[in-house]
C-alpha cells in the first residue's frame, strides 16, 4: 500500500482502507455508489480504485443493468485471495491454525496435538508456526494469535488462564519480528465472536452478546465500536456468573459457576454418573437421561441469561453451544430467562441458538483484516 506519511498521503492511505473495508461488506459495487457511501468526491474514488487496480486488489466485472439514463456503472469487486490473514488458536493440548481468504473464507486449516504445560515452549512452537505461515502465503497481512484466558492485548500479557494452567505469561516473543507480517493476541473466544458481525446473525450497529460453551464457557460484548474488553480485560466472562451456590466446586475456585455445571467437560461428567460409559458423543444410547440433563441445563443458563439482559441489555442474544441441536436445552434456556426476567427488556432481547458453531481461528483472522482496514489519521 502507500507510504502512510503525514498529510495528503496518510489522508489517501486512510481512504484507500475506508474502500477496501466497504467492498469486503459489500461484495460488489460501483465506483460512483462507493463514492455515495463514503462521502468521497467520485474523482477520488476513481484514483483510489485505480490503485487498487494496480495493486490486484480489485477488480471489475463488468457493466451493471440499470434503466437509467446516462454513463453506466462499472461493477468493482475485491479479489477476496489477494489479501488473506491467518489465526492461531491454542486450547488445551491443542494447536488450530486457519487461513482465510478476505471475504473471511477458509482457505486452508489444520489441527494438531500440543503439549501446553510449558508456555514459553508453546510460544516458541507457535512463532514456527507464524513462519511456516507467512512463507506459504507471502500475501498474509496479519496473524491473530488467541488463547483462553484473560489476555490484555495492550501490554501482550495472558495473566491467567485456568484451562492451560497458565498466570502471568509476557506474549511479546510473538510479536518480534518472528514474521514480517503483524501479529497480535486475542482472547478465542473475543476473536470467535467477531464471525457473528459478518453474516445476518447480528448487525453492525447494535448491541450483541455472544455466549460461548465448550471446554469452558465464556462471553464477549459487541458494540458498534467492535469488542468491549472491560476495565480488567474480563467482560463478558458469564462462565463465572452464580446459578447454585451449592454447586460443585469450579476451576475458579468458588462454587456453583455456570461452567462448573454446563461446560462440556460438565455435562459429560453428569452423563458417566448417571450410566457408566454414558457421554454427549454416545447419547443416542440413553435418550431419557441426556433429555433430563439437558433440561437442567437450560434452567441453569436462562439463570445466566436473566442477569445478562438485566445488566447488559443487549438487542441480540447469541448463544454458541454444542446442545443447541437439543430442543429440550433450548425449551428449558428459554422457559427460565423468560420467567427470571423482567417482561419488557425480555421481549426486545433476541435469543438466538447458532445452528454452526463460530470458529475462533477465523475470528482471529478476521480481527487482523479488521487491523489492516484500521489507519488513524491522528
Amino acid at each position: 500500500m502507500k507510504d502512510s506519511g503525514k498529510g495528503p498521503a496518510l489522508l489517501r492511505h486512510y481512504n484507500e482502507k475506508r474502500v477496501l473495508a466497504y467492498l469486503r461488506q459489500q461484495k460488489i459495487s460501483s465506483r460512483l455508489d462507493i463514492s455515495r457511501a463514503l462521502a468521497l468526491s467520485k474523482n477520488t474514488i476513481s484514483l483510489i480504485v485505480d490503485d487498487l487496480l494496480a495493486l490486484g486488489y480489485v477488480e471489475e466485472q463488468g457493466v451493471a443493468q440499470t434503466s437509467s439514463i446516462g454513463r453506466p456503472k462499472i461493477h468493482v469487486a475485491l479479489k477476496p485471495s489477494a489479501i488473506k490473514a491467518a489465526g492461531i488458536m491454542i486450547e488445551r493440548h491443542r494447536l488450530h491454525w486457519m487461513v482465510c481468504d478476505y471475504f473471511s473464507d477458509i482457505i486452508a486449516s489444520q489441527t494438531h496435538s500440543l503439549d501446553t504445560s510449558d508456555p514459553q515452549q508453546v510460544l516458541v512452537t507457535i512463532a514456527s508456526y507464524c513462519q511456516q505461515l507467512q512463507q506459504e502465503y507471502p500475501e498474509l497481512v496479519g496473524i491473530g494469535v488467541g488463547f483462553p484466558g484473560i489476555v490484555e492485548q495492550q501490554a501482550d500479557i495472558l495473566h491467567v488462564s485456568s484451562h492451560l494452567g497458565w498466570g502471568e505469561v509476557s506474549l511479546q516473543p510473538l510479536l518480534s519480528g518472528s514474521t514480517s507480517a503483524p501479529v497480535a493476541v486475542w482472547n478465542n473466544v473475543k476473536a470467535a465472536a467477531l464471525i457473528a458481525r459478518q453474516g445476518e446473525i447480528s448487525s453492525e450497529d447494535e448491541i450483541c452478546f455472544y455466549l460461548r460453551i465448550g471446554e469452558g464457557i465464556g462471553g464477549a460484548l459487541l458494540t458498534e465500536h467492535g469488542v468491549y474488553s472491560g476495565g480488567s480485560w474480563t467482560a463478558g466472562e458469564v462462565g463465572h456468573l452464580s446459578v447454585f451456590p451449592d454447586g460443585p466446586l469450579c476451576s475458579c475456585g468458588q462454587h456453583g459457576c455456570l461452567e462448573s455445571l454446563i461446560s462440556f467437560s460438565a455435562i459429560n461428567r453428569q452423563l458417566e454418573q448417571q450410566q457408566p460409559g454414558l457421554s454427549w458423543d454416545n447419547r443416542q444410547s440413553a435418550p431419557e437421561i441426556v433429555n433430563q440433563v439437558m433440561a437442567q441445563a437450560g434452567e441453569l443458563l436462562g439463570k445466566a441469561l436473566s442477569q445478562i439482559i438485566h445488566l447488559v441489555n443487549p438487542k441480540t442474544l447469541l448463544i454458541d453451544c454444542p446442545y443447541n441441536e437439543h430442543p429440550l436445552f433450548i425449551e428449558h434456556t428459554l422457559a427460565a430467562a423468560k420467567k427470571l426476567t423482567l417482561t419488557f427488556p425480555f421481549s426486545r432481547t433476541h435469543i438466538t441458538f447458532v445452528s454452526e458453531r463460530l470458529n475462533p481461528a477465523q475470528g482471529l483472522a478476521l480481527a487482523m483484516i479488521q487491523r489492516f482496514e484500521q489507519v488513524s489519521l491522528a
